[in-house]
């Protein structure tokens, strides 16, 4: 069983920049892939980024160039570095984590989700 907790979302300007985090419970953390999703009201939860076991990272193509996902095995933490962010990236942001990197909502456990809202 993992337990994912997500933080650090928040109000944000247009072309401003946020940090989520996203702990994670259990001694084999290394071993999961680890993807955020958003959901924005009214439409589907879409994937953001993953990143496997071993380092490998995937991006959707809208936050190509402006989001980094990343890993720290030894805090079992995963973080998303949001930057140049639009109005429409509001969504609430869902980290999920599975024993296969998948591009689809298809993981094993799931955070309670963080808000992100880009306004000026």
């Amino acid at each position: 069983q993992v337990q994912l907790v997500e933080s650090g979302g928040g109000l944000v300007q247009p072309g401003g920049s946020l940090r989520l985090s996203c702990a994670a419970s259990g001694r084999t953390f290394s071993s999961y892939a680890m993807g955020w999703f958003r959901q924005a009201p009214g439409k589907e939860r879409e994937f953001v980024a993953a990143i496997g076991w071993s380092g490998g990272r995937y991006y959707a193509d809208f936050v190509k160039g402006r989001f980094t996902i990343s890993r720290d095995n030894a805090k079992n933490t995963v973080y998303l570095q949001m930057n140049s962010l639009k109005p429409e990236d509001t969504a609430v942001y869902y980290c999920a984590a599975g024993v296969v990197l998948r591009t689809t909502p298809a993981y094993d456990y799931w955070g309670q989700g963080t808000q992100v809202t880009v306004s000026s």
